[in-house]
């Protein structure tokens, strides 16, 4: 087996690959490309032309062009579905570990998977792949794969090792054996070391561990993660409502997971409303951006009004609005910082988590603290180095207190409630708390000056 190539991708080695394939120099591009890590490889097409990708990809070996589009981003590879032949794809597919043709075939319009399906030729891999398509993309069923090691209970060493042998030509890695029953009923699992150490006439009931962990195919995908970070697993077995094994998840499966979550969230707590990739065309980026850019315009047209309210007594203290900027930015602070720990701890729930009401007591006290000190802070700055009178700093630090009470209110509840309702707790930390703690600081703080400074 060849070593893996280290490969550092830069400009020149790209245009030196485009002009390979503008001339055709397909011993350059094989000869570039050999012994180079798929995953550097795909990264290097993910930059290329399409019409680059596709002459690419033709002139590899059928195993390593199939890897490689396991790798390439999901918008490329959309993409580059549709300029080959369903035939094409299926010789890939085959080649595939089936949660991989399954995760390809479902990025296809349903005509064009039937069809590729139809291209099958081993039966084997397409009943596979038929099976995990059955389930939800985002749950255990959806990212499993229909490719493991099982040994039966009743088996001795001689047979397990041959079946091993045997059914190790399907599985590229192998982190534990699993046992079960003459049902295919999950019992526990036996690690190789033991399967070598035993003695041939030795049964694997005598040998295997009974305490494994497995999931059920209904188990959504972020639970999943949990489960195998908990336990520091690096496969995990998945079973049906009648406990029988029908797959395992791998920990690079999970790690996709994790990333593909990740994004979700951050995008969602930014007030982007669509999944959206940095190459996807102005209007996709522009469509999923405006609606919360729509919603923050709309706050400060709101926040404009609350303060024309007050314009009589802002022409008696003009200095109020010098301290609107600071009351608005806290408030937005307050609040991001409270959502950010409740979404957090929300995405990593524990049966020893505080309830929704330890939580919101808990903050309460986090924000009488802050504003406590923020309000005297502020207070102290305002007389003492800026020279107001006493009431003028009392005022704008008891609106600050009040403020941070409010933003640090809504930072907790809001996450609690859209979570309680099935959505994303992740948008609260964007747009939303901010505009909504804007419009109600600027009330707070008019609201607090008219009542101190009688205006």
């Amino acid at each position: 087996m060849e070593p893996i190539k280290q490969f550092e991708l830069s400009k020149e080695y790209l245009e030196s690959l485009q002009l390979g394939i503008e001339q055709g120099d397909n011993d350059f591009i094989q000869e570039s490309l050999e012994g180079v890590n798929v995953a550097d490889i795909a990264a290097i097409l993910d930059e290329l032309e399409l019409h680059e990708v596709t002459y690419v990809l033709r002139l590899l070996e059928k195993q390593l062009a199939a890897d490689i589009l396991i790798e390439l981003d999901q918008a490329t590879l959309t993409k580059v579905l549709r300029e080959f032949e369903n035939s094409e794809i299926a010789e890939w597919i085959v080649l595939m570990d089936s949660d991989d043709g399954a995760d390809i075939l479902n990025l296809m319009s349903d005509k064009d998977r039937e069809d590729v399906i139809a291209e099958f030729q081993d039966r084997v891999k397409s009943e596979q792949i038929l099976e995990l398509l059955r389930y939800e993309e985002d749950t255990a069923g959806g990212i499993m794969a229909k490719e493991f090691i099982r040994a039966n209970k009743n088996w001795n060493i001689v047979q397990t090792i041959n079946e091993i042998r045997r059914q190790a030509e399907n599985v590229e890695k192998i982190f534990s054996i699993y046992v079960v029953n003459n049902r295919q009923q999950l019992l526990g699992r036996v690690s190789l070391k033991k399967i070598i150490l035993a003695a041939s006439d030795t049964r694997i009931e005598d040998i295997y561990e009974e305490d494994v962990i497995s999931v059920p195919v209904t188990m959504d995908q972020e639970e999943v993660a949990a489960v195998m970070r908990k336990y520091d697993l690096e496969s995990v077995p998945v079973v049906n409502v009648k406990n029988k094994l029908v797959g395992r998840i791998t920990v690079d499966d999970i790690l996709d997971v994790v990333q593909e979550e990740a994004d979700e969230d951050i995008q969602a707590m930014a007030g982007v409303s669509a999944d959206i990739e940095e190459s996807d065309s102005v209007f996709t980026i522009s469509k999923a951006r405006l609606p919360w850019l729509l919603i923050g315009v709309m706050g400060g047209l709101m926040g404009a009004k609350i303060i024309g309210f007050f314009e009589d007594g802002l022409s008696k203290y003009l200095a109020l609005a010098s301290f609107i900027p600071l009351v608005a930015a806290t408030g937005g602070n307050v609040g991001i910082q409270a959502s950010s720990l409740i979404v957090q701890s929300l995405a990593s729930k524990s049966a020893f988590d505080d309830t929704p009401f330890q939580r919101f007591v808990k903050g309460l006290f986090v924000a009488l603290l802050n504003g406590l000190v923020l309000g005297a802070f502020v207070f102290c700055v305002v007389v003492f180095l800026y020279g107001f009178e006493p009431i003028f700093g009392i005022t704008v630090g008891f609106a600050l207190f009040c403020v941070v009470l409010l933003a640090s209110f809504m930072g907790t509840v809001t996450p609690i409630v859209l979570n309680r309702f099935g959505i994303n707790p992740a948008i609260a930390s964007g747009p939303f708390i901010t505009t909504t703690n804007d419009l109600l600081g600027l009330a707070v703080y008019f609201g607090v000056a008219m009542l101190l400074l009688k205006l």
